[in-house]
């Protein structure tokens, strides 16, 4: 036993570490071989009788008083430090990957954790071979400091890619963050690591070895259900790891669909915050106003540039798989599309074999799996090739003749009745695993086979049988020939015998043992399949030839074939749309409906309602309207554009605005007068026209859309109105030739002028909106790669007939609409005067009224045409808008109203220039 320490020795420990005055006891002195095994022992995470494991301090600790005889204290403290340290940080290691598996973890932790366990017996198996090779030869400290210099920095690295994956108060139970969260966080984290380490050269490739074994183990489970994904249409992920989820309340019949079945997983934290962790999920559409949406997002920074395109390819495969086929041939070929090659490798399979071609041997992957703008079989990637010495040819040939077997013996429609040994059976795994030993004995087939034990071997009674029946016979009892039964009998046993033999072989073979075997070893090619449980052993032992950037890495190993997949997908999305479903019929429904195209579908309904509000007729009715409306579809010749009458519904919806005349300030000379004068140029934007867009195409063509639509066609519906009044106008007109008064031929100049203005502004929309739009709209359709981008390209041309048609939310815009719907009141106005003249306009103040009312209307349409051009000349960039170039011409025809400096020809008009004017024109 020790003696205390006196007070000299406790000023002493002061100055002088761990040196005693006093004289060590012999119980703490120790030989070196003792010291190196026991230094051996803690590193493999055990402890000895020179070293023990701290469990307050969390740290291995040497024996007090540990000495040897040959080296100071301090030295032998300098010595041991660093390998306790690292028997510290192994062990450290241990107890976390411990915890995490403890609680059940998801995936890519679960992932984590087995690849940091598998890199951790790595290491600690480098100090069991050198304790192995302690036997006969007497080892020294100081070597051994020198032959576990990888361990000790791998040891400490390792420990910090546990802690920067995994953070403390997340291990402890303190913190409690969603599976996606950690996933992403995990992965950025070693992505972040892996492109430091990348950069380190000169002997230190054991660190960027360990990122990238860690890494691609724990990618491994994002990318099977990415897999899933973008080639079956199916989101396989129960523990919610991915950047996206399903809105279970949306089905994939509703027309929101598209835009709220999957939505984007998000945070308000672009890094992991554990102590304050605020998840939110929105819509993939939506976005948050101040912030970027990528930032948003819980996703993996090397997928958030095409994170949105990946939700939409595994979208398209739903619709394709979904939409009802109504021929044979529309079945084989959706048949042909989506499903899955399986001579074809997983996508977990084509990244570990790309990642071993390119950091073994330089050599690109994506050469021989994309072939003329097509992804052929990994049969086909292999014929031909010079890279037969390649470790990535080798992993490849290995596996394809098992998938071809399981090919052949599952996709056979007859049943073979001998007994097949392929590399995957899941009746009798053990032949799996069997299979090298039972191809390389075929000759002792018969002693395992079924059949020849199922029958009981024959008899030797042919004696007895010569004493039973008087020597008639001499054959012994044979069962193999079919006794007691007859030849019915004989055929259906043998024949039953060779199936159950076909199903179940060799039902006697017995696995050698293997320690630490593998389940991928026992069920390969599954999503954790043997190529893949190759690859990452061949990276804990490999010397890459280059350590490429991550961002190199997976955009030459996953990105690659993503991209490639889902531009495949789309343009079989946009084959169903032109083709199948027949698109840009529906969308030329749409286009000759809401943008008038079809004069005659709607002209007889319009002329109804025309009239009506010229009558001042009450119009509210939408049983009434709808009547009038299918009669006009019956009796048009373009009735046939639309799958049904009843598939086109008008509805009034209300006004929030009071709709009243801008125009008349007179007082007509009747109530009926009076009623008519009531009615605006607006009065018809309650009209709302709803038309049935078949599915999946109200997708494209949404209520939204529709919406939309509505608005333009309430625009074109105010010209329509416009020109029918003034057309109206102009026959009570002519019936007043034969009078040629000054008042008349003004009257009849802003008549024409009006007109002019009107058919000119009608003749526009028909060319830009109704006929360029549409060209504009088909070029973009046939450019388009994916359903998004259709509905883009959809949303840029209503967006351009919006625009055209002034009915866009901006203040500009709207200011010229407004001048554009005075002008049109005021042939409202204009034709309201010449109702009362035509109708009873013999009294002189009335018709003098009407004359200062033609003069109103002739000097507030000269004020909004100055104002028009100004703005369309000067105030914007034609050259942006080119239409409105157009535009400027059509209504200033011949410079008659702005001169080409951009002089105003027309001033507001005075008497003299009305007169003068008034001769210009013909009666």
């Amino acid at each position: 036993m020790e003696a205390p320490k006196s007070l000299i020795d406790k000023i002493n420990a002061q100055f002088t570490t761990s040196l005693h005055f006093a004289s060590p006891l012999p119980s703490s002195r120790t030989t070196e071989f003792d010291l190196v095994r026991g230094v051996l022992q803690i590193l493999q995470g055990f402890s000895s009788s020179l070293f023990y494991w701290d469990r307050i301090r969390q740290r291995y600790r040497p024996k007090d008083g540990l000495y040897v005889t040959h080296l100071s204290q301090t030295s032998l403290c300098m010595v041991l430090d660093q390998f306790v340290y690292s028997a510290t940080c192994l062990k450290l290691v241990e107890i976390t990957v411990g915890k995490m598996q403890e609680r059940s973890p998801p995936p890519t932790l679960r992932a984590f954790a087995q690849s940091v366990s598998a890199w951790l017996a790595k290491l600690r198996d480098i100090a069991s071979k050198e304790e192995v090779k302690m036997t006969g030869t007497t080892p020294t400290i100081l070597g051994l400091a020198s032959s576990l210099t990888s361990l000790c920095s791998g040891a400490e690295y390792l420990l910090q890619i546990v802690h920067g994956a995994i953070p403390k108060d997340y291990i402890e139970g303190g913190t409690r963050v969603s599976s996606a969260e950690m996933a992403v966080h995990i992965l950025n984290r070693l992505y972040e690591k892996l492109n430091d380490a990348c950069l380190v050269q000169g002997g230190e490739e054991d660190s960027y070895r360990m990122l990238l074994y860690i890494f691609v183990g724990c990618l491994l489970p994002y990318i099977e259900v990415l897999d899933s994904w973008i080639f079956e249409g199916i989101l396989d992920d129960p523990f919610e790891e991915m950047f996206f989820y399903a809105n279970k309340a949306i089905a994939i019949d509703e027309a929101e669909f598209w835009e709220k079945s999957y939505l984007l997983r998000s945070t308000q934290h672009k890094k992991l915050n554990m102590a304050h962790v605020t998840l939110k999920k929105i819509p993939v559409s939506s976005k948050t106003k101040g912030q970027n949406e990528r930032d948003l997002m819980v996703c993996p920074l090397f997928l958030k540039d095409i994170a949105k395109e990946i939700i939409s390819a595994g979208k398209s495969l739903q619709l394709i798989q979904h939409v009802p086929i109504t021929s044979s041939s529309a079945l084989v070929s959706r048949h042909d599309d989506t499903k899955r090659c399986m001579t074809q490798l997983s996508l977990s399979e084509i990244f570990c074999l790309s990642l071993t071609a390119l950091i073994g041997h330089g050599d690109h992957m994506s050469q021989f799996f994309w072939q003329n703008d097509k992804i052929v079989s990994a049969s086909e990637s292999c014929v031909g090739t010079s890279c037969s010495e390649k470790i990535w040819y080798k992993f490849l040939v290995d596996g394809l003749p098992a998938k071809r077997e399981c090919v052949n013996v599952n996709g056979e429609n007859e049943i073979s009745l001998e007994p097949v040994v392929t590399s995957f059976c899941p009746e009798n795994p053990t032949i799996t695993v069997c299979q090298k030993l039972l191809q390389a004995n075929t000759g002792e087939w018969n002693t395992l086979n079924l059949s020849n034990n199922y029958i009981l071997p024959p008899l030797n009674d042919e004696e007895l049988r010569k004493a039973i029946f008087d020597g008639t016979t001499s054959n012994g009892t044979n069962y193999a020939s079919g006794f007691p039964f007859g030849d019915s009998e004989i055929v259906h046993s043998r024949h039953g015998i060779k199936v159950v033999e076909a199903l179940f072989p060799f039902p006697t073979v017995l696995p050698s043992f293997k320690e630490d075997l593998l389940i991928s070893e026992l069920l390969p090619f599954q999503k954790n399949s043997t190529l893949v449980s190759k690859v990452l052993s061949w990276i804990q032992t490999v010397e890459p030839k280059s350590t490429p950037l991550p961002v190199v890495i997976l955009r030459e190993c996953l990105t690659f074939y993503i991209k490639k997949q889902v531009d495949n997908i789309g343009s079989q999305i946009l084959s169903k749309l032109l083709r199948d479903w027949k698109l840009m019929d529906e969308l030329g429904v749409l286009r000759d409906v809401y943008l008038l195209g079809s004069g005659d579908l709607l002209q007889h309904f319009l002329v109804v309602v025309f009239k009506k509000l010229d009558k001042g007729e009450s119009w509210d009715d939408d049983f009434e309207l709808n009547t009038v409306l299918q009669e006009s579809i019956r009796n048009s010749a373009d009735g046939t554009l639309l799958s049904s009458p009843d598939s086109l519904v008008v509805s009034l919806t209300k006004m929030d605005v009071q709709q009243t005349s801008t125009s008349s300030s007179f007082v007509a000379s009747s109530p009926r007068k009076a009623r008519a004068q009531t009615s605006g140029i607006n009065d018809l934007d309650s009209l709302k026209f709803t038309y049935k867009v078949s599915w999946p195409l109200e997708l494209i063509a949404n209520a939204e859309a529709l919406n939309k639509y509505n608005q333009v066609m309430n625009f074109l519906l105010r010209v329509k109105r416009a020109k029918f009044v003034l057309d109206k106008a102009r026959r009570w007109m002519w019936k007043e030739r034969g009078t040629t008064t000054v008042n008349r031929k003004h009257r009849w100049l802003v008549e024409q002028k009006l007109l002019h203005f009107v058919d000119a502004f009608h003749q526009y929309v028909m060319d830009r909106v109704y006929h360029s739009a549409w060209s504009e709209l088909c070029e973009g359709m046939a450019a388009a790669g994916s359903l998004d981008e259709v509905i883009q390209v959809h949303e840029a041309y209503l967006l351009s007939i919006q625009r055209q048609c002034f009915v866009v939310p901006d203040k500009l815009w709207a200011l010229i609409a407004s001048r554009i719907n005075s002008i049109l009141g005021l042939a409202l106005d204009l034709y309201s005067v010449q109702q009362t003249l035509s109708s009873g306009g013999t009294v002189a103040a009335i018709k003098a009224r009407c004359h200062k009312e033609v003069d109103r209307i002739d000097k507030q349409f000269d004020d909004c045409m100055a104002f028009l051009l100004r703005v369309l000349s000067f105030k914007l960039n034609v050259g942006q808008f080119p239409h409105l170039a157009d535009l400027v011409t059509r209504i200033n025809y011949n410079n008659f109203y702005m001169s080409d400096t951009g002089n105003l020809i027309t001033a507001p008009a005075s008497d003299s220039v009305k007169f003068k004017l008034a001769k210009t024109v013909s009666v």
